[in-house]
C-alpha cells in the first residue's frame, strides 16, 4: 500500500493510524509523507506498483475537491486507475471524494478501526458479521484494549424501539444493546391479565410475545451485529430467561440477589423467596454457559446506604453466582452512586469492591468488570451532563473495565433516543482512546488507598458479624438464604430508603450522610459518625435482646 497526505495537507496521524491497520492486514507499507504533490505520488505509483493507494485530505472542502479532481486526472492520464484507491479525510471532503470514480471508499473516521480493517482484509460490508463474535467472553477479547460498550434501549413505542435497534446496529457505536423493557413486560409478561394497560410503555419498550423479541433482535442483524440483552423479569424469571436465551441469543443474564422483591416494592416476593429463586436462576444460566451479572450492589448505593453495605454486598453477590457455578461473571461497578461521592472516594468504593470479588477468581470463575455513570448524578442541563459522562468515563477507565456500560447523556432528562445514544458512545470511544494513550494511574493516590484499606476492613467486621447469624451446621452462611435474610431484619443490611417500608424484613433505621466525599454511617442522634464495629456491635446487642 502507497499512502500519501495529498497538497498541502500536512495531516498525517490519521494516515499513520490507517497505515498500522493496513500492516495487521498484512500489506507492506510505502508512506510518502504530508504535503505530498499529486504529480509525485503518480510518480511513486509508477516506481512502486501498489496494489492499493491511500490517499488522505483534511483541510478546506472547497480547495479539496481541487486536489482531488486534479489527482484523478493525472492517474487517469498516466492510465494508472485500474488499481485500487481509498481516500480519508474529513467527513465533507469524504462526500467529495465518494462522488469521485477515482476512490472505491472514503473513510471519515466516524467507522472505527475494525471497520477498516474489514476493509484491508477484504471482507465485503454485507459478510462483516462473520467477523464479530456473538459471545461475550469472545467480543470482549475481540475489542481489547478497548472495553466493549454497552448501551440500554427502549423506547414506549415498539415501532420506534425497532427501527432504533436497526439504527444503533448500522452505527457501529457499541457492542451490546440492552433492551429496556417497560414494567409491565418485567412483571406481567406471561400473566398479561394482570398488566395496568394505562401503564404501557412506563420505563422502556412494551414487549408482549417472544416473536416481539425475535423482532427487535433480527433488527440488530447489520453493521457490527452487537450483541443483546434485557432488563431482567421481576417474576417468574426462569421462564423470562428461556424466552430471552430463545429469542435474542442472551449475552448475559443480570440477577438481583435481594431487589425486585418486598425491599423495592417491584414485585411481592419475601427476601428469603428472592434469595432462593436468584439462587436457581443463577444455576440455570450458569448450566448453559450463559455469563451472569448480580444488580446487587449499586441497589444499595441507590438508596443511600454506606458505602461498607455497598462493599460487602458486592462481594456477595459474586459469591452466590460462584457458588451457584457461574463461570463467567460480569461485575458492575455503578460510580457516582449516591451523587454526592467524590471521584476519589468513588474510586476507593470501586477498588474494595475489585479487590474482594477478584479474590473468588479461580480456574473456574472468571470476573469481567462493567462499569456505569450512575443515573442520579446526570445533570439535566444536556451540556453539563455530556461534560459530567465523559469526566465519569475517564474515572471509569482507572478501573481497566472489560465493559463500560454508558448512560447517555440526556436520562437526567428523558429516555435516551437511538441519536442520543450513538453520540454518547462515540464521546465515550473517545475517552476510551485518549485514556489508553496514557493517563496516570489514578489508584496510586495516597487518599484513594488509604480510603480502600479502610473500606476493605470495615467490610470485614460486617461480614464476620453476618457470618455469626448461621446457625451450627450451615456450610457457607455468606450463600445461606436464611443468614442473608436475618441479616436485613435485624439491621446489618440497611438502607435509610427502607423507612416507611411494610415488610416484616426490612428495618430502615440506618442514617447515613455524605462527609468528605464518602458516604458514612452516622448516630441517627448525635449526628456522629459511627464506625462498623460500633454499629454492627448495637446492632447485634440489640437482637440479642430481642431473643
Amino acid at each position: 500500500m502507497l499512502a500519501a497526505a495529498i497538497g498541502d495537507c500536512v495531516h498525517v496521524a490519521g494516515l499513520h493510524a490507517v497505515i498500522r491497520i493496513a500492516r495487521e492486514a498484512g500489506f507492506e507499507t510505502i508512506m510518502l509523507g504530508p504535503a505530498v504533490a499529486p504529480e509525485r505520488v503518480v510518480d511513486a505509483i509508477r516506481e512502486h506498483d501498489p496494489d492499493l493507494v491511500a490517499i488522505s485530505y483534511r483541510l478546506s472542502p472547497q480547495a479539496g475537491a481541487n486536489v482531488l479532481r486534479h489527482f484523478q486526472r493525472l492517474v487517469q492520464e498516466a492510465g494508472l486507475s485500474r488499481r485500487r484507491f481509498v481516500f480519508g479525510g474529513t467527513p465533507p471532503v469524504c462526500r467529495i471524494a465518494e462522488r469521485l470514480p477515482l476512490f472505491e471508499r472514503a473513510f471519515d473516521g466516524t467507522e472505527g478501526p475494525e471497520a477498516v480493517l474489514a476493509y484491508f482484509r477484504g471482507v465485503p460490508l454485507e459478510e462483516r458479521q462473520v467477523s464479530w463474535p456473538q459471545t461475550l467472553p469472545e467480543r470482549i477479547a475481540f475489542r481489547a484494549p478497548e472495553p466493549i460498550i454497552r448501551h440500554h434501549y427502549g423506547q414506549p413505542s415498539f415501532e420506534e424501539t425497532l427501527e432504533g435497534v436497526r439504527l444503533l446496529a448500522e452505527s457501529e457505536t457499541l457492542d451490546v444493546i440492552s433492551l429496556g423493557v417497560d414494567q409491565n413486560t418485567q412483571e406481567h409478561f406471561f400473566h398479561p391479565e394482570e398488566a395496568d394497560p394505562k401503564q404501557d410503555g412506563a420505563g422502556g419498550v412494551p414487549v408482549r410475545t417472544p416473536e416481539q423479541f425475535r423482532a427487535l433482535y433480527e433488527a440488530s442483524r447489520t453493521g457490527n451485529y452487537p450483541l443483546m440483552r434485557s432488563y431482567a423479569g421481576t417474576r417468574n424469571l426462569i421462564r423470562m430467561a428461556e424466552v430471552l436465551h430463545e429469542t435474542i441469543n442472551l449475552a448475559w443474564g443480570a440477577i438481583p440477589l435481594t431487589w425486585y422483591s418486598v425491599l423495592d416494592g417491584r414485585s411481592d416476593r419475601s427476601l428469603r423467596e428472592t434469595i432462593l429463586e436468584a439462587q436457581e436462576v443463577m444455576r440455570w444460566h450458569a448450566s448453559r454457559g450463559i455469563p451472569v451479572e448480580m444488580n446487587e450492589s449499586h441497589h444499595w448505593s441507590l438508596r443511600d446506604a454506606h458505602d461498607t453495605i455497598a462493599v460487602v454486598m458486592a462481594y456477595l453477590a459474586a459469591r452466590n453466582a460462584k457458588a451457584a457455578g457461574v463461570r463467567h461473571y460480569v461485575a458492575q461497578y455503578m460510580f457516582n452512586t449516591p451523587p454526592e461521592t467524590s471521584f476519589a472516594m468513588d474510586l476507593a468504593k470501586m477498588l474494595a469492591k475489585v479487590e474482594l470479588i477478584e479474590s473468588l477468581q479461580d480456574e473456574t470463575f472468571e470476573v469481567f468488570r462493567e462499569t456505569r455513570v450512575g443515573l442520579r448524578s446526570h445533570p439535566p442541563n444536556l451540556d453539563e451532563a455530556k461534560g459530567h459522562m465523559a469526566a465519569s468515563i475517564f474515572l471509569q477507565m482507572a478501573l481497566k473495565p472489560h465493559i463500560l456500560h454508558v448512560v447517555a447523556y440526556s436520562e437526567a432528562d428523558h429516555a435516551a433516543t437511538a441519536p442520543e445514544i450513538i453520540e454518547s458512545c462515540r464521546i465515550a470511544r473517545g475517552v476510551v482512546r485518549d485514556f489508553l494513550g496514557g493517563a496516570p494511574d489514578m489508584t496510586a493516590d495516597p487518599r484513594v488507598q488509604a480510603r480502600k484499606e479502610e473500606l476493605l476492613a470495615e467490610a470485614q467486621v460486617l461480614l464476620d458479624a453476618i457470618a455469626s447469624l448461621a446457625p451450627p451446621g450451615v456450610e457457607d452462611p455468606f450463600t445461606d438464604a436464611d443468614t442473608l435474610t436475618r441479616a436485613v431484619t435485624i439491621g446489618l443490611l440497611d438502607t435509610p430508603h427502607f423507612a416507611g417500608n411494610p415488610a416484616p424484613e426490612v428495618r430502615g433505621e440506618l442514617v447515613t450522610q455524605p462527609v468528605d466525599g464518602k458516604i458514612v454511617a452516622v448516630d441517627p442522634d448525635s449526628g456522629r459518625i459511627l464506625t462498623e464495629r460500633e454499629r454492627v456491635d448495637r446492632i447485634l446487642q440489640r437482637a440479642s435482646a430481642r431473643s
